[in-house]
């Protein structure tokens, strides 16, 4: 019996062996076959744009066809979970973003672990959040903003893009760390909550800029403070709430790509050098630019520390705002 087990573990060492150049070869020859992109909204919009663009990037200088495959639904749930089940060979990944990632983490349970789940392959980039009011409302900046809430509590109601979207999150925030309060009025999606702060039915909101943009280009939206950490360049004359002294506001709409977990090193690497060189061209940068998206690059390890980072953050804040959602 010892000589028997002896031998099996002999003749799997052996097949080890002969598979480990096999796997190797695989590895370095990636990619052989088409790679889908999964998105996890319909087609449209900053996450769809971002995934598209970057399944064309990849396309030529990988040498396959880089697709996208648009699986909505559970405010990005189902397209997660796809990914995270899927074999970690580098041949379907997913267009994750502050949702995916970030904000669902933070309020609700999910079928899927937003870190041990996926491999972090790289950041492609962000929008930030401009804080925008009615131009019907008598305020002209953050500061006459908070003391109108202030001196009118409960008379504003602010519209998001939905419970736990970052769009949600960045306002409670806000009321958080000026004290004040408004009405949350939640909807499904980002064009309805913008159409009724156009409307008139709600008198603030806290939307990306890059959906924000042409709104406010019109005149029909009135920006009074941006997020990050600098300003923004198509909005120079809008204030950070950072340099308004309202510490911490730095989130953005971020996107970046991942797989499942435990995918190979030299894949992750080989797809990380391509998307960093892509999104540091002069011509995509600019083409990012005119939709308000600046490009993020960083390593795999550095887009797995933010992740973590970004998490951590909204879920303090939702414990502190007790906004958990079953």
């Amino acid at each position: 019996m010892k000589k028997r087990r002896q031998t099996l573990k002999a003749l799997a060492a052996g097949l080890g062996a002969l598979a480990l150049p096999v796997l190797v070869l695989a590895q370095d020859a990636y990619p052989t076959k088409t790679v889908r992109i999964i998105a996890p909204v319909a087609p449209g919009g900053g996450v769809d744009l971002v995934a598209r663009t970057i399944a064309d990037r990849l396309t030529k200088p990988l040498g396959q066809s880089f697709i996208v495959d648009n699986q909505s639904g559970g405010g990005g749930i189902i397209a997660s979970q796809a990914v995270a089940r899927a074999a970690p060979d580098g041949y379907t990944l997913l267009l994750g973003y502050v949702g995916t990632h970030g904000t669902n983490p933070a309020v609700r349970k999910l079928p899927y672990d937003a870190i041990k789940g996926f491999t972090p392959i790289a950041m492609v980039g962000g929008t930030p959040n401009v804080l925008v009011t009615s131009p019907a409302l008598p305020v002209k900046s953050v500061t006459e903003f908070v003391g109108y809430l202030k001196a009118n509590p409960d008379k504003v109601s602010y519209g998001s893009a939905g419970q736990g979207t970052l769009t949600h999150l960045v306002m409670e925030q806000l009321k958080e760390e000026t004290k004040t309060e408004m009405t949350h009025i939640a909807y499904r999606g980002i064009g309805p909550a913008i159409a009724d702060v156009l409307g008139g039915q709600t008198q603030a909101m806290f939307p990306g800029l890059a959906a924000a943009l042409p709104h406010i280009k019109a005149g029909k939206l009135k920006p009074i403070a941006v997020t990050g950490i600098s300003r923004h360049a198509l909005l120079p004359d809008v204030p950070t709430l950072e340099e308004l002294g309202y510490k911490g506001f730095t989130g953005v709409q971020w996107y970046g790509i991942m797989g499942p977990a435990n995918m190979p090193k030299p894949i992750v690497n080989r797809l990380n050098a391509e998307i960093n060189k892509q999104i540091g061209s002069p011509e995509l940068k600019e083409k990012l630019a005119g939709e308000a998206l600046e490009t993020m690059p960083m390593s795999p390890e550095q887009f797995g520390d933010y992740i973590k980072s970004d998490i951590a953050k909204w879920t303090e804040l939702v414990k502190a705002r007790k906004l958990e959602l079953e």
